[in-house]
């Protein structure tokens, strides 16, 4: 008993398979540490690469793995930073579809508004590499003066009544005239944007610009479309300095008529209209000074700060006035075409041409907010002509809407009637006289074809003013394209004769006389008349770029549209 107590352990602690033997010599361990199996072998010679303490990350190279310095003519650096074969002077092309970019020729010999409007409506993947005509340094184009001086010229054209579409030509033009291809203008009402991308790997730059005024002032706007014209010439070298200081000469250079001129040419325009509808020279007279009064009430409210809709209410009520005055006082005149041709002089056609052309070319926002000012003048002269004639009627004036149907027809008269109303629209619009006599001319052409669909063929008023639109909108395209200018100047003053304004204020004579049914007849019938013009002047002006050459065929594809889907 006793050799078996003195053979037991003096603990009752449990033996493990894996504890050595007693007697048996172990190597003691330094410290007992858990390792991994991703821990580096014992024996191993590692190099130090950093302080003892420095973590690391799974994804950091494995301890002593050694690696190969790259290139020094590969090093690319980060992924947000230029390659180092990238040049500021010639970009290379920022998007390389999978099958290689196709060749577009563009020709050379037609206008910078062509080819620069084919180029926007062009994926961006298709579009040629710009040929920088302007001279600069070997860094390359001054970017945040270009693309400011490319909002200033695209201010003036918006302002001076350009389409969006047009307005972002001539941005895209100045842009890729001094190397910036990879530019992307944006148009709205009241707002101009342009963003520049250097390359896929440089953060783009963007700069805006918002239009507060607008002034109709043709002279202007030709001499805008003069410098986009020589800064896209490769013969003509214009310098970013020489460019500001054109563009600082055209907003300090006055208006090339004065004041009085103006309000002679508001009379003479409303007089005009009053002929044309059937009146005499006693009317002709009445129509004019009823016009020129309400021109220089608009301008003493416009001097009082007053917005343009309250403008335009006070400008058409002395028209009107005269109108009733001379119904009450039983004169012997056509009191209806003395106040048709005062509202002539009123009615916004430039700013419903515009809208609808925008609406064509696919600026939906613009074209709604054109629209909508539109809306709001045309409701300005109907409150200040529907107040005149209201008290009218209530004192008794025996205002006869049935005049709608006795207009005579007399030839010569309205042929020379409707040319001096373009010409005195042209000055109203403030053109260049070298420009008003060709669109005295193309005002008196397009009265002759509506005069000739409606009144000796019996075609409908719509469609011959549509006809007769179309023709105006031809002919200013091929004049704007012989000068290489805007077409504005040849169409917008040569479409007066067409406007609305019998129907317009036979509509608001027949709401005054409580005849409802009848005055929206009338309305509906302008709304249709106004319509027509649009669309016609439009079609016109696509007609003529349709079939003159402008490009190769691989080109024309950029005129496709969606189809809503």
């Amino acid at each position: 008993m006793r050799d078996t107590e003195d053979r037991t352990p003096p603990s009752d602690e449990a033996r493990s398979g894996f504890v050595p033997p007693a007697g048996l010599a172990a190597t003691a361990e330094p410290d007992s540490s858990t390792t991994s199996e991703f821990a580096v072998p014992k024996g191993l010679a590692v190099p130090r690469t950093g302080s003892e303490s420095e973590t690391t990350s799974e994804f950091a190279l494995p301890v002593g793995l050694d690696v190969a310095p790259p290139h020094p003519a590969e090093t690319e650096g980060s992924a947000f930073t230029p390659p180092n074969t990238y040049s500021a002077k010639q970009p290379p092309p920022a998007f390389t579809p999978p099958a290689g970019v196709p060749l577009v020729s563009l020709t050379r010999d037609v206008p910078w508004q062509d080819r620069m409007r084919t180029m926007l409506r062009m994926p961006v993947t298709e579009r040629p590499a710009p040929e920088p005509v302007q001279r600069h340094d070997e860094a390359g184009p001054a970017v945040p003066r270009v693309l400011d001086l490319t909002l200033r010229i695209g201010e003036l054209l918006l302002a001076g009544g350009e389409g969006a579409e047009d307005v972002e030509a001539a941005m895209f033009a100045v842009c890729r005239s001094y190397g910036l291809d990879r530019c992307e203008p944006n148009v709205t009402f009241t707002l101009l944007s342009i963003s520049y991308q250097p390359s896929l790997v440089d953060d783009p730059v963007t700069a805006s610009r918002t239009v507060r005024r607008r002034s109709p002032d043709y002279t202007r706007l030709a001499a805008v479309y003069r410098l986009v014209d020589d800064l896209s010439d490769d013969e003509t070298h214009v310098s970013l300095e020489e460019a500001y200081r054109r563009l600082a000469e055209m907003r300090r250079n006055r208006h090339p008529y004065p004041g009085w001129v103006l309000t002679s040419a508001s009379g003479l325009l409303a007089g005009a209209a009053s002929v044309l509808v059937g009146g005499n020279y006693l009317v002709f007279l009445a129509a004019a000074i009823g016009a020129m009064l309400g021109d220089r009430l608009a301008w003493l409210c416009a001097g009082r700060g007053l917005p343009e809709f309250y403008q335009f209410t006070v400008a058409a009520m002395p028209p009107a006035a005269i109108g009733v005055t001379l119904t009450l006082a039983h004169a012997d005149v056509k009191a209806s075409a003395v106040i048709t041709g005062g509202l002539f002089a009123l009615l916004p056609g430039r700013a419903l041409v515009a809208s609808v052309q925008d609406g064509l070319t696919g600026f939906y926002i613009t074209a709604s907010a054109r629209l909508l000012e539109v809306m709001y003048f045309f409701v300005g002269i109907v409150t200040g002509v529907l107040t005149v004639l209201y008290f009218g009627v209530q004192v008794g004036a025996k205002l006869n809407p049935d005049a709608a149907f006795g207009i005579s027809e007399r030839p010569l008269w309205q042929i020379g009637a409707s040319m001096l109303l373009s010409l005195t629209f042209a000055v109203l619009l403030q053109q260049e006289r070298s420009t008003v006599l060709m669109v005295t001319l193309n005002g008196g052409v397009a009265w002759v074809v509506y005069g000739a669909m409606h009144y000796a063929g019996g075609i409908s008023p719509v469609a011959s003013t549509a006809v007769a639109a179309g023709v105006v909108g031809l002919f200013g395209q091929l004049l704007s394209r012989y000068r290489f200018a805007s077409a504005l100047p040849y169409t917008t003053a040569a479409i007066g004769p067409l406007l609305p304004g019998s129907a317009t204020y036979f509509g608001l004579l027949a709401i005054a006389q409580n005849e409802f049914d009848a005055g929206l007849v009338y309305l509906t019938q302008a709304v249709a008349l106004a319509m027509a013009i649009a669309i016609g002047v439009n079609l016109g002006s696509e007609i003529s770029r349709m079939f003159l050459r402008i490009g190769s065929a691989e080109k024309r594809r950029a005129a496709k549209r969606t189809r809503g889907f």
